[in-house]
């Protein structure tokens, strides 16, 4: 990059380098005057920044089932949607559970017999001796009345239970793949913020030179800015790479060639803070979508069906018989008919050891169920806690500690040049509110992060906040639900090839 330029980005007033050259060549040994004017012609950009933001009135997001979104997003929703493997995984152990059910219910194959009866051992005597005949017999095993019907109905629900990875599946993916955008933001927005900081060190740099010049300052201090100059090469470096990452992650996720460019126009600064709406909608809203919800209920349901089949498992089955036995000769042919039944002499015992399996699995899913739904409503008024606290966060940055960040940074200039305040000083105040507004962006994030997990229908904790002023990432705890169908049976957990955790933060800033 071109020394004195900086990334342009919709709405962010740049530095008037040339202007500031002016001053520094003409104002520095006139008058105070000049003075004044070089350091308002530093902290401009940054004024102009934090009004912008107290301008700007707290914006609401959509809910969560209509999460902010723009071209770029869309489409690599839909394409992840149609390209992402693990979720025609999901699909085909749908499609293969759903192949069970006609075969639970099905009637075990007849039996067909043909055999031959014979007087003698001296030759056949079929049409010459009345007891010789050829037979022919069919049978077939008919299990009792209703154990059919129950059989189809366990496998029915154990396809809906499976059903509900396919949801589980959607959501995940979808979820990752937001996160990953939002990251991709955040990166090339702090990418923003190191050129906007590259660009006051240089200005700083040229102020300590002429006051080393005049007399005025320490060489030290011209020092000092030259070597923060380098570390920022360094950081820049580093997120850029991470910015090429994100790219490469996003790009799996949604089947395209890993180095194809992602143009983005939305700022992280534009989607707001979510409103996830009052709590008993929230939790509603969970327990109605929640897949790992209604795959628990639906082997609930098949336990007790499980149940009452163990039960008329227990009554006999038939077997129905019929035969013919041609005679031949001048003898009329025969017929037979018969009706079997088992005799539970042996299994009785191990029936009544298969009821109380049953019903023991039927308590062990309802009181799953009970425990799921208790962990989905936590997980809302966690999310809803941390979001209160975040958008209460955002305001108290919007309200007046942008603007309160750069008055200090204008202050410590001032002090400086009039001898009262260290360069030190100066450069914490250069970085202190760019610092401020990373966190302030980081605070967005981790709204927007709430409200995908939301979307989601997450299970996973919210984790503690650190608080926006620590420069905390992304929230641990507003990522993504276990689940094994959109992981690849791991999440939709960490996708493969994620891109690095946005908890990293540039030093110095």
């Amino acid at each position: 990059m071109a020394r004195g330029t900086s990334r342009a980005q919709p709405g962010v007033v740049q530095p008037t380098h040339d202007i500031s050259r002016s001053v520094l060549a003409s104002g520095w040994r006139r008058s105070p005057r000049g003075h004044l004017a070089l350091v308002l012609v530093l902290l401009s950009p940054l004024v102009a920044l934090a009004r912008e933001e107290t301008r700007t009135p707290v914006t609401r997001a959509a809910p969560a089932s209509a999460l902010p979104t723009d071209a770029t997003l869309e489409q690599l929703l839909a394409e992840a949607l149609e390209a992402r493997p693990e979720l025609r995984q999901a699909e085909a152990q749908v499609r293969a559970a759903r192949e069970r059910v006609p075969q639970a219910g099905a009637l075990p194959d007849p039996v067909l017999q043909v055999g031959i009866q014979n007087d003698g051992f001296d030759g056949l005597m079929i049409g010459e001796m009345e007891g010789s005949y050829i037979s022919i017999m069919a049978s077939q095993a008919l299990p009792f009345p209703g154990k059919r019907a129950l059989r189809t109905e366990v496998a029915r629900l154990g396809a809906t239970a499976v059903s509900a990875r396919v949801a589980r599946a959607r959501l995940s993916i979808e979820a990752e793949v937001r996160r990953g955008y939002l990251d991709l933001l955040l990166t090339r927005e702090r990418l923003v913020l190191l050129d906007r900081l590259q660009a006051l060190w240089k200005q700083s740099a040229d102020m300590a030179r002429i006051r080393y010049e005049t007399g005025e300052g320490a060489q030290s201090d011209l020092l000092r800015a030259q070597l923060e100059l380098n570390r920022l090469r360094q950081r820049q470096l580093a997120l850029r790479a991470e910015e090429r990452v994100r790219v490469q992650s996003l790009n799996r996720q949604s089947g395209r060639p890993l180095d194809e460019p992602l143009p983005t126009t939305t700022r992280v600064r534009d989607v707001g803070v979510p409103e996830l709406g009052d709590r008993e909608a929230a939790e509603r809203d969970s327990l109605e979508r929640s897949p790992e919800l209604a795959e628990r209920r639906a082997l609930m349901a098949q336990a007790e069906q499980q149940m009452a089949l163990a039960r008329r498992e227990r009554l006999p089955d038939f077997t129905v018989s019929a035969g013919v036995m041609p005679r031949g000769g001048d003898f009329p042919p025969m017929w037979q008919a018969s009706v079997g039944v088992n005799l539970p002499v042996f299994s009785g015992r191990m029936r009544s050891r298969v009821v109380a399996e049953s019903g023991a699995q039927t308590e062990s899913t309802t009181h799953a169920v009970a425990a799921l739904e208790q962990d989905l409503r936590l997980r809302v008024r966690e999310r809803l806690i941390a979001l209160e606290a975040l958008r209460d966060t955002v305001a108290i940055y919007r309200d007046g500690l942008l603007m309160q960040s750069a008055a200090t940074a204008e202050s410590t200039l001032t002090q400086y040049r009039v001898g009262r305040a260290s360069f030190a000083s100066v450069l914490e105040a250069n970085t202190g509110i760019i610092r401020d507004e990373e966190d302030y962006l980081r605070t967005l994030v981790d709204a927007q992060r709430l409200a995908i997990a939301q979307a989601e229908v997450s299970l996973e904790p919210v984790a503690s906040m650190g608080g926006g002023g620590q420069g905390a990432g992304g929230m641990p705890g507003a990522g993504s639900a276990p689940s094994a169908s959109a992981r690849g049976a791991a999440p939709a957990g960490s996708a493969p090839g994620a891109a690095p955790s946005t908890s990293s933060s540039m030093s110095g800033m």
